[in-house]
């Protein structure tokens, strides 16, 4: 991807222009805002991590340091660089220095394997990638070494650990710093739905700092400035609220763990103070199963923001009463739509409902099949579009026909409703993901690889309810007479040698004669589940 390539804006540029005249839109490319900040208060803590805190002013100077850098490799505006880290400083660093010379951030978690990393750098014609060069057992610089020959744009990887060496002597001055235009893209967010490939997104600067910042900046408490604790990764569609809105926008701190535990996570409460925890209905139930928690101060905070999947409401009441603060519902997506409660909302209105929608964030729609709307209390898709709608899907026209409407509408695959009170409920999925631990894993793309088994005549792959993870993959499939039959752990095996990353591994595997079918001739999932219900294969999982 070049600087001359444009990202075709679904959204009409007339309402864009109307978010601006309001001011909902800053006007203002976000390495300025940090700037703003960075002047402002040079001494403030902009992030806490594993190195301890770091201010807005050494902050700045480093990442025009790494820009610099960047510059001296030959890396310009509209050029796309990867990164690929745990998070740190470092995530935010990079996310700064590419914005201010005008570049293409796009970050992803750590853990993803080869066949995520090869699409997402070939998808974005990525010229760089930051990455560490091992993630546990995982060789990731290998990976990356292994691909670059399929990824003729890749001509930079630069690695965490010796990620000074890309910093220049002097940081770049103002008058070395290009004239962004707020409406370019600046961010790729990653979205795993139903596609066997993760699908990319692009956001301008606008649309994260108006649109995204926006939510963030409603559930401050007043005089309060947010110190916010992102216990998912900053490459996740959720943890992108971390530099372009916490920093940037709010000019508030970040506490920045490198890897979730419940017992970390609750001494970093303790003693860094955050007024916020950002993360997912696992890590909760985790925090409260924790026999640390009746011992920790926990009084810092104001909120707790869970995304990803929709919680239990007996968690959610837990987190209320035994972490002292809000319980923040929070329903989003990469593809740009969000739905919230708020901070004052009473816990049944978090226990049932996604709150009321925002315009000045998201508009929210209920439409029928053909795309009319629908009156108060009729169920129906969720459509979203709004000031943090993004312009398009990356190098994908399908998707952008698949998922958008033609005058910039998401099309979320979600059904519900709006209640009485105008507030959002979901009522259940058209589209046919598994959520494990709040991330999204693709059926089809597992079931691709099962069905590459010589002894697999048949695959269908489903979501089993789980206490802790909200859901577990299983595979079922049907086989030739091959004796002795397949097993989980040799199907694992299996696919693991074909490159299927570990949080994609069936979790389950049952084997049938036959599978049930609807009429039209596909799998009956809900049949199926309702034969395999109470199943012994579903006791242990794999671990």
């Amino acid at each position: 991807m070049s600087s001359t390539q444009t990202f075709h804006d679904l959204v009409p540029s007339q309402l864009r222009a109307s978010w601006s005249a309001s001011g909902i839109y800053p006007d203002v490319p976000v390495f300025q805002l940090f700037e703003r900040h960075a002047q402002a208060d040079p001494d403030r803590i902009a992030v806490i991590d594993a190195d301890g805190p770091i201010s807005y002013g050494n902050m700045r100077e480093l990442a025009l340091r790494l820009a610099a850098g960047l510059v001296r490799l030959g890396i310009s505006e509209g050029d796309v660089i990867a990164c690929q880290l745990p998070n740190s400083r470092y995530s935010c660093l990079v996310d700064l220095a590419v914005a201010a010379i005008g570049a293409i951030v796009l970050p992803f978690p750590v853990g993803r394997g080869h066949r995520d990393i090869q699409s997402l750098l070939a998808t974005s014609h990525a010229r760089g990638i930051v990455i560490t060069a091992k993630h546990y057992e995982f060789d990731v610089l290998d990976a990356v070494l292994t691909l670059r020959p399929q990824l003729p744009a890749l001509k930079h990887i630069l690695l965490q650990d010796a990620i000074i060496e890309h910093l220049a002597d002097h940081p770049l001055g103002a008058h070395q710093l290009p004239t962004v235009d707020p409406n370019s893209v600046v961010r790729l967010l990653v979205s795993s739905g139903s596609e066997a490939a993760p699908k990319l997104v692009a956001y301008s600067h606008n649309a994260l700092v108006g649109g995204r910042g926006q939510f963030l900046a409603r559930l401050q408490r007043p005089g309060r400035p947010m110190r916010a604790m992102f216990l998912v990764p900053l490459g996740s569609s959720f943890g992108s609220y971390a530099t372009f809105g916490v920093l940037c926008t709010l000019g508030g701190s970040l506490v920045l763990p490198p890897e979730f535990s419940a017992s970390e996570t609750l001494w970093a409460v303790e003693h860094h103070r955050p007024t916020h925890l950002l993360g997912v209905s696992t890590m909760f139930q985790r925090l409260l199963a924790s026999p640390l928690l009746a011992e920790t101060d926990v009084s810092s905070l104001d909120a707790v923001v869970s995304g990803g999947a929709i919680i239990d409401p007996p968690t959610a009441a837990r987190c209320a009463s035994e972490l002292g603060c809000a319980f923040i519902s929070l329903y989003g997506s990469a593809d740009g739509v969000n739905c919230h409660t708020l901070l004052d909302d009473d816990i049944s209105v978090s226990q049932h409902t996604l709150g009321t929608p925002n315009p000045s964030v998201c508009a929210i729609r209920i439409v029928d099949e053909n795309e009319a709307d629908l009156p108060t209390g009729e169920q129906g898709e969720i459509l979203g579009r709004g000031p943090m709608s993004p312009h398009c899907y990356v190098n994908a026209p399908d998707l952008d026909a698949q998922h958008r409407t033609s005058d910039g509408w998401v099309r979320t695959g979600d059904l519900g409703y709006l209640d009485q009170d105008g507030r959002l409920r979901l009522a259940g999925r058209k589209k046919d993901i598994i959520i494990r631990g709040g991330a999204n894993l693709s059926p089809s793309e597992v079931e691709a690889a099962i069905a590459e088994h010589p002894e697999v005549t048949g695959v269908v792959c489903f979501g089993v309810a789980d206490a802790d993870l909200g859901q577990r993959l299983c595979a079922g499939v049907t086989l030739t007479r091959a004796r002795p039959p397949l097993t989980l752990p040799k199907l694992v095996e299996f696919l693991r040698a074909n490159g299927l990353e570990t949080r994609k591994l069936p979790e389950f595997l049952v084997v049938c004669e036959e599978f049930p079918l609807t009429p039209a001739g596909k799998v009956d999932k809900p049949a199926l589940l309702a034969q395999l219900a109470g199943q012994a294969c579903f006791s242990h999982p794999r671990r």
